[in-house]
């Protein structure tokens, strides 16, 4: 890492500023509010594309703006806090003094899609203190970078705040304009699993974020938060015209956050491109996090791996004991063999722990973490897959007892550790607001997944996992806020509809993944579980897929420890498609979105991590198009055998033709260009190796 602060500069102000206060206030009969709001602080991002201005009104109430490239992207926002015991902070407030600071910095990812990140900013921090007899003060410390901007409450401790009880936060964000929004429910029962909404954004009602957002000059936006710790997860909810202001999960009975001494909020979060492919380049969300805690992670290794689970997402097997329990010695053999022969590091094992038998959703107090099945030899299967090379991962599905699995971390990674096992999958199924925790004395209480606790919850097992060095791939989870910087053993996490929901009634829309590219993946890693090449799920439904599509996912959904999905018996029936789910790798050196409109199609080129090889994954939506890129990220000079794996002419996700591929090789430079067909609901991938 090589950081470089480059200029700072102070300044005080607090005299003037109440001088200019009291004419305001004096003048505030006779002007409207809009003239009455004053600019008191402005800076812009490193290279002069994004702006945000300061600006106090005769009440004191403090506004920001955003604008790029001289065009307004948010109007004047406010700023403040409800509390649940004292008076809210958001009027009568002064600026007391100003400060700005340049910082440039490479920094270098241990896994991920780019290896090097540079951390160019320009903050800007403005300090305020209330004129009452409360005189509270804190400062609101904005980042901006050329695409973007991110900014933070941070209190010091002081005495008439020495316990903020936060019933919500007033932070605004005010749209200059209506544009098109995609966003998800917030709030509802089945936590961020829902299909995205395409609306304008005045029609926005409560949404997770990240909300994303195209104006009518093709400018997009994405809004989300960054650093989630010892914090309430963010929602957003509109209040008139365009305006969504923050909405915060409830904790349970209690204050939605809780903070004592000095705090900070997480970063709320704007990405700001000329168009999509550019939201997804960002790295503001990374940059906006403290760097790794861990230390030395070479322990984790990325890779791909195979699971004890299609068949029981599809009914066929269960997770309980009984005739049709999965997790048997014999089932888990045929996985690692056939983990081996395809090279495939990993497979994961569901329902290998004593606890599933009954009714465990939401109801997860006789899952044991260190106990397996009768039926489940860990010691053999351990020695068994050693042999070929193969680790297992293990699942601690919590049914959303949160304080039972805690209870068991030791025990639980110990043994994790013992048995070579470099990742575990969390799962905490319960519905929202439903997950339990209890305290010291036997009180139990029932939390949203995105509560201040839960969050602490999340990094508790974070640091638990690290001690055994152990990797967490979260299912239920708190969404991503570009933690796996700071602890680079959250490895991936669900936090959307995966391929999971492609197996039931409800299918996923061809459009899903083109829109899951340009919202959920902002956040970091998901664990999608492509790869399905039966493209059958329970009752021999059909997926809504091409099997072309179903590799492209290898590429465009980003995870660095990515499912091989389907069954051996599946994969034994597509030998060729198979090729490539082997080949491809999950660890990159540079990503590049070549084309791509949200909802519609996406175009990602990726360069594996260490070598010379370039992938290419496209997906599409329900209708047939072509897409045209260039291949000028390949080495000049050099030439590339292209594998090709295509949609056949014939193929549509609408009949039986779904399964029609083509795969073709070619030879390829840096100075050509492609011109691709992706079918309805379909896509394709590409292998580039370049020649020796």
């Amino acid at each position: 890492m090589t950081p470089a602060i480059i200029s700072s500069r102070k300044g005080n102000h607090g005299a003037a500023n109440r001088a200019l206060l009291g004419v305001i206030a004096i003048s505030a009969l006779f002007m409207p509010f809009a003239a009455r709001a004053q600019s008191v602080a402005s800076a812009t991002s490193p290279n002069g594309t994004v702006k945000v201005d300061i600006t106090i009104d005769g009440d004191g109430r403090v506004a920001y703006a955003v604008t790029r490239k001289g065009k307004p992207v948010l109007a004047p926002s406010k700023l403040g806090f409800l509390f649940t015991d004292t008076v809210k902070i958001d009027r009568r407030l002064a600026l007391a003094g100003q400060e700005t600071r340049d910082f440039d910095e490479t920094w270098t990812q241990p896994w991920g899609e780019w290896k090097n990140i540079r951390n160019n900013y320009r903050e800007l921090k403005i300090h305020l203190k209330e004129t009452t007899t409360l005189a509270r003060g804190f400062t609101v410390a904005f980042r901006l970078y050329d695409d973007g901007v991110g900014f933070r409450y941070e209190f010091p401790d002081q005495p008439n705040l020495a316990q903020a009880n936060i019933a919500e936060e007033l932070t605004e964000f005010a749209f200059a304009n209506d544009g098109t929004a995609w966003w998800k429910p917030a709030f509802l029962w089945n936590r961020e699993e829902y299909l995205y909404n395409k609306t304008p954004l005045s029609a926005v009602a409560n949404a997770d974020t990240p909300v994303t957002i195209k104006f009518g000059d093709g400018t997009h936006v994405a809004l989300h938060e960054a650093a989630l710790v010892d914090y309430s997860g963010m929602a957003v909810a509109r209040t008139e015209g365009n305006t969504l202001r923050a909405a915060l999960h409830p904790s349970a009975g209690e204050p939605k956050v809780q903070k004592k001494g000095a705090w900070n909020t997480p970063w709320r979060t704007l990405i700001i491109a000329d168009d999509a492919s550019g939201i997804y380049h960002s790295h503001l969300m990374l940059n906006l996090n403290e760097p790794n805690k861990l230390g030395d992670v070479s322990w984790i290794k990325p890779g791909k791996f195979a699971g004890v689970w299609w068949n029981m997402i599809k009914g066929e097997w269960s997770w309980a004991r009984g005739p049709k329990h999965g997790a048997t010695n014999v089932n888990v053999k045929r996985y690692i063999d056939f983990a081996a022969e395809n090279k495939i590091p990993h497979v994961l094992v569901e329902g290998w722990n004593i606890g599933w038998d009954g009714d465990w959703f939401g109801n997860g107090h006789d899952m044991d973490f260190a106990q397996p099945t009768e039926d489940f030899d860990v010691d053999m299967l351990v020695a068994y897959g050693k042999k070929k090379g193969v680790r297992l991962i293990g699942h601690h599905e919590t049914g959303g007892a949160a304080t039972h699995y805690e209870n068991q971390f030791d025990k639980a990674f110990k043994f994790a550790a013992d048995h070579n096992y470099m990742v575990v999958k969390t799962g905490y199924v319960t519905d929202a607001g439903q997950m339990e925790r209890e305290e010291a004395d036997g009180r139990k209480y029932r939390e949203w997944h995105q509560s201040q606790w839960m969050v602490n919850h999340q990094l508790r097992v974070l640091e638990a996992a690290a001690k055994y060095k152990i990797g967490i791939d979260s299912h239920e989870p708190v969404k991503g806020t570009g933690l796996h910087r700071t602890y680079p053993n959250w490895v991936a996490r669900e936090g959307m509809r995966g391929m999971e929901y492609n197996a039931w009634g409800g299918k996923n829309p061809p459009e899903h993944e083109a829109n899951v590219v340009f919202t959920r993946m902002l956040e970091g890693p998901m664990d999608f579980t492509p790869g399905i090449l039966s493209l059958k799920g329970e009752r021999d439904s059909n997926i809504l897929s091409t099997i072309a599509k179903q590799l492209a996912l290898y590429v465009v959904i980003y995870s660095p420890v990515q499912m091989v999905a389907d069954t051996p018996e599946n994969y034994a029936k597509y030998p060729e498609p198979m090729k490539f789910i082997r080949d491809v790798p999950t660890d990159w050196e540079e990503t590049r979105v070549l084309n791509g409109e949200i909802g519609d199609f996406v175009t990602i080129a990726r360069k594996e991590r260490g070598g010379k090889n370039w992938y290419i994954g496209a997906v599409g939506d329900e209708e047939a198009r072509t897409v045209n890129f260039n291949l000028d990220f390949l080495t000049p000079g050099k030439k590339y055998t292209a594998e090709i794996y295509r949609d056949g002419d014939d193929a549509d996700y609408r009949t039986e033709k779904r399964h029609s591929i083509a795969i073709e090789r070619k030879t390829l430079v840096s100075t050509d260009a492609l011109t691709m067909r992706i079918a309805p609901g379909g896509g394709f991938a590409i292998r580039l190796v370049e020649d020796k």
